[in-house]
């Protein structure tokens, strides 16, 4: 037998009753995307998405993907570990023009919308 690892247990940050938020319409080549930040602390503390459709195997795939990202970041889990490993990610339709909005993905998109609450990328206007 191996010796024994250490373990530890990252607190979980308790969600308040409110918590200030922030959506962002992106395009994507699935359709409308609309991406909510919520703050605690001048932290992000959730990010939840919804396709502008209704059902479907990629609106479940970004309320899983959402849902899981959230809770690690309740756990402590830095933001900036979940852009890199989300921007960048390529689908069959990604929507290309005009540039400053091209979305690759569903979670390309999210990455660029959590890019957006860390100041670094700017919110398009429209």
């Amino acid at each position: 037998m191996g010796e024994a690892k250490e373990s530890f247990v990252m607190e979980k940050v308790k969600r308040p009753k409110s918590l200030e938020s922030v959506t962002v319409k992106m395009v994507t080549g699935c359709g409308n995307l609309y991406v909510t930040l919520t703050y605690h602390d001048s932290k992000v503390l959730e990010v939840f998405a919804h396709l502008g459709r209704s059902g479907g195997c990629a609106a479940c795939q970004t309320e899983g993907m959402t849902r899981a990202i959230s809770l690690g970041l309740r756990y402590g889990i830095p933001i900036e570990d979940y852009i890199k490993g989300l921007k960048g990610i390529r689908c069959p339709t990604p929507y290309m023009f005009p540039e400053e909005e091209r979305t690759l993905s569903c979670p390309d998109a999210i990455a660029q919308v959590m890019e957006m609450g860390l100041g670094i990328r700017k919110v398009q206007k429209e």
